[in-house]
């Protein structure tokens, strides 16, 4: 690699939105490195669904996400804790839905468009959860890891699986299985 493609390489691409041949050049090289590291056998990195809840920046393992929905219209179930936040037909199937923030103790928020709805991918469980915004997939390394950022995370604590750090910014990681496998969250009624 010449001394001109590694500089291009490890330039931040948001310094380059003003020059689209350029940003196009580095993110060329780039996959081609990553090509070349997975070719090699080198790369190792987890990859969760990243989004927001509340103050809080969390990623969930890939597989514990069947799909993310938009708000459905849903029927309130009577006699159901008020995170419970009803039941939703999607796709023929009956969805509980949860206001997750809301199940830990926060206050509800009002509806906004940003809100989404990550359906757990369980057949034996279905579920549903309310979060404030998804972010997308983010991909972390070994080295990414801060298994200190769980311990410090309060209610969320339970059902986490650890955290990352990457870029200035913290995310923990949310196991669904923890979560819809808790008291907390089977015993939805008052």
């Amino acid at each position: 690699m010449s001394p001109v493609d590694a500089g291009v390489q490890h330039t931040d691409l948001f310094a380059l939105a003003e020059q689209p041949f350029e940003l196009l050049f580095a993110l060329e090289n780039r996959l081609r490195a990553a090509r070349l590291d997975i070719a090699a056998g080198q790369t190792q990195s987890w990859t969760g669904l990243g989004f927001r809840l509340r103050q809080h920046w969390l990623v969930a393992p890939r597989e514990d996400v069947r799909e993310v929905i938009t708000l459905p219209k849903m029927t309130r179930v009577p006699g159901a804790k008020p995170w419970l936040m009803g039941v939703a037909n999607v796709r023929g199937s009956l969805l509980p839905v949860t206001d997750l923030a809301q199940m830990l103790g926060d206050a509800r928020v009002p509806e906004h468009r940003d809100q989404r709805v990550l359906v757990f991918n369980s057949d034996r469980v279905p579920a549903g959860v309310l979060v404030d915004e998804v972010a997308g997939y983010r991909q972390f390394a070994p080295s990414d890891q801060r298994h200190e950022l769980a311990r410090e995370s309060g209610d969320l604590e339970p059902f986490l699986l650890g955290g990352f750090s990457r870029e200035g910014r913290n995310w923990l990681v949310l196991s669904l299985h923890k979560l819809t496998g808790s008291q907390t969250f089977t015993v939805a009624g008052i």
